[in-house]
């Protein structure tokens, strides 16, 4: 018999991954799917973008590249942090990986150990309680609450910490819920961080170009006073429509970048370099693409609200960011994580129940409307028309 290390058997995944494979497998044997399940953009990635893959392979860049990242990407990073937040931060702190949760699994390992707590977003990614459960800390959920908008509070957030409390992990625009913390909350926290010197944090941000209703995203790079235990994680995937292409970013201080670049060292080597010279071009090109898709998010999210709201025993807030939707349900009778399987496998509707991404996510579904207008119309009939059902035999 092999043995792994225990640690494995701690670990756990990212079910959306699952119900897209569930998904596939109902489609293969002829049943029509619809698929509000998978966070990924429907669009695709932008022409200018693709090209300059395209040319950089034909130009030869086939080699390794740096474990950090080429430095013309580390600089077009650090220019559109500069241009979208106004704050300067310096190539040699900018860090290339292959996506976002490179950088969660980077900061967990470095903090989390027995008898470390790790503060994070409940619900939140799950990636982030996996990888804290598996270095073996303890996890510390901070509840995310629907009478707060599903913005977090910096009191109850700070009441959570403990001499034990080595990273608190902070997503605003947030997935799964859409929510975006305002800045007073944000300051409230910040000033509350002033008690804890030696608490890192790790800022989830990859969603930071997608707001709406005329909320902002106001980034944890803006306050000089927590820079130097700031990890800011950020990327291409959502906002340039560049899943598949695996490139994130992110900026580290001083003192853990070296630690970072080993481990990208012995995991990862580096990002292939063809993706990174198409970094360069989504950064440095044409931002309208960014603007036209936010645009046709919003319009998708005032239908999926307006649907969800419309559903029996459904109520649903307006998401003020990302691309999700995250419905209360919890006045339909139904446990969430079955209302989920119901959803898919009798009406064809792909969704994530909310304990997918935490305990407090119980009652709540996840649905992404990072998919057609028109398949979001026909997911929400289903739905209706499921629902319709369940009541009428319960009655």
């Amino acid at each position: 018999m092999l043995h792994v290390v225990p640690a494995f058997d701690r670990i756990g995944e990212e079910n959306a991954f699952a119900v897209l494979a569930r998904a596939g497998a109902l489609a293969s044997e002829g049943r029509d799917i619809v698929n509000l399940g998978i966070g990924q953009p429907d669009m695709p990635t932008p022409a200018h973008i693709v090209e300059a893959g395209i040319k950089a392979l034909r130009d030869g860049h086939h080699g390794y590249t740096p474990a950090v990242g080429i430095l013309p990407l580390r600089e077009a990073v650090a220019s559109d942090i500069l241009r979208r937040h106004r704050v300067t931060v310096h190539p040699d702190s900018v860090m290339i990986v292959p996506g976002g949760k490179v950088t969660m699994f980077m900061a967990i390992l470095m903090f989390g150990a027995p008898g470390v707590e790790i503060l994070y977003p409940d619900p939140g990614f799950p990636i982030y309680r996996s990888m804290i459960e598996f270095t073996g800390a303890t996890p510390v959920p901070v509840p995310i609450r629907e009478e707060n908008g599903f913005a977090f509070s910096a009191e109850e957030t700070l009441a959570l910490i403990t001499p034990k409390t080595r990273l608190l992990i902070v997503n605003s625009p947030a997935n799964p819920t859409g929510g975006v913390t305002p800045k007073a909350e944000i300051d409230k926290l910040v000033k509350g961080l002033a008690e804890h010197p030696d608490l890192a944090v790790l800022s989830d941000e990859i969603y930071g170009t997608m707001t709406y209703d005329g909320e902002q995203h106001h980034s944890l790079l803006n306050y000089e006073e927590i820079r130097d235990r700031l990890i800011y994680l950020d990327g291409a995937s959502k906002t340039y429509a560049m899943t598949g292409w695996r490139l994130g970013w992110s900026v580290w201080p001083k003192s853990l970048y070296d630690a970072a670049r080993k481990l990208a060292v012995n995991s990862h080597s580096c990002v292939n370099a063809a993706t990174q010279w198409a970094g360069i071009a989504a950064l440095n090109g044409p931002q309208d693409c960014v603007t036209e898709m936010v645009a046709e998010f919003d319009r998708r999210r005032r239908i999926v609200v307006d649907g969800l709201n419309a559903l029996p025993n459904v109520s649903c807030i307006s998401p003020k960011g990302a691309f999700y939707a995250f419905p209360n349900i919890s006045e339909t009778g139904w446990k969430a994580k079955k209302l989920a399987s119901a959803l898919l496998e009798e009406a064809g509707v792909a969704v994530i129940g909310g304990p997918d991404f935490g305990v407090c996510g119980e009652g709540y579904i996840r649905l992404s409307y990072a998919n057609s207008a028109e398949n979001i119309r026909k997911a929400l009939g289903l739905m209706n028309d499921f629902l319709a059902r369940e009541r009428a035999d319960q009655g």
